[in-house]
């Protein structure tokens, strides 16, 4: 039997270009949301699940995070890290129209992410937000009649067959989105990947809401320890104002000795602390220094 992998799909999206590079010969299923991927993972539907987890210039993908904390408890096992380019497109009949289009289609992130060539060379065009890039791509192939357009990457073009006017329409060049993989278990995936940058640990840490200076004490448990941490973030837990978590990503993978020191010393100031993964992380297309940069 044949691993399955589920992502957010339909085809086309970026989730499916991360899935292809790390599952090139496994058999890829798509969902039409975020929570849906995650879900088919816990059914026993798929193996694995593919979904964005943060862009670094549109910041955290709220909804995978508060999926995996609130509603379904899945370890991380991976991640892949792909750089974003986008491009508006159209049905091949409307190629030379487009000046005449009426709606750019895309998903949210996208359209912030070309606000500029948006706003300068398309100022009076209807933006409609879709569930994703390749979900607008697919739109626009099944409506030649319409003279719309969509935002998206070349794996979507080609997909549906869809012609490309602009290339790199994208405010930034340094633009990438990090991609977890879930799993059931916390299984081990491969170091050998051509791909691979590193390990990396994310842990959920939950202050005392009546110690003073929590998140101090907090941040030394991992700086005498000499950890790096390359990002923390809060979340509200949702139980009313003023209620946050913390995500914390340590770059090493899980140990015997530091990482489960920085638990035991934050579980004695009264913190909630919960591994959410410790896990191999991978690059396409471009070297970890220039993606940190």
């Amino acid at each position: 039997m044949s691993t399955k992998v589920g992502y957010l799909g339909p085809k086309g999206t970026f989730t499916k270009i991360a899935v292809n590079e790390l599952f090139p010969t496994e058999e890829k299923i798509p969902y039409e949301t975020i929570p849906a991927s995650i879900d088919a993972v816990t059914k026993g539907d798929v193996e694995f699940a593919v979904v964005p987890l943060e862009n670094a210039i549109e910041g955290s993908v709220n909804i995978t995070i508060d999926y995996l904390i609130h509603e379904q408890n899945l370890p991380i096992v991976g991640e892949i890290v792909v750089p974003i380019r986008q491009h508006l497109m159209v049905h091949p009949q409307n190629k030379e129209m487009w000046e005449s289009v009426t709606s750019v289609l895309s998903h949210s992130h996208a359209i912030a992410q070309c606000h500029k060539f948006l706003h300068t060379k398309m100022p009076t065009v209807d933006l409609q937000y879709v569930k994703s890039t390749g979900a607008a791509a697919e739109y626009v192939h099944e409506h030649p009649e319409e003279c719309i357009a969509a935002i998206g990457n070349e794996l979507a073009a080609k997909e549906y067959g869809l012609e490309i006017i602009k290339k790199d329409i994208h405010d930034y060049d340094n633009n990438h989105t990090r991609f977890v993989i879930l799993h059931k278990n916390a299984v081990d995936l491969s170091t050998e990947h051509r791909y691979y940058g590193g390990d990396r640990t994310t842990l959920m840490v939950t202050l005392p809401s009546d110690y003073a200076g929590a998140l101090h004490q907090v941040l030394s448990a991992f700086a005498w320890r000499k950890l790096n941490l390359s990002k923390i973030e809060s979340r509200p837990m949702k139980t009313g104002l003023g209620n946050y978590f913390f995500l914390v990503d340590v770059e090493m993978k899980m140990d015997e000795v530091l990482i489960p020191g920085v638990v035991a010393e934050l579980e004695a100031l009264n913190c909630s602390v919960r591994v959410l993964g410790s896990y191999p992380y991978y690059f396409i297309g471009k070297e970890q220094s220039a993606i940190q940069k």
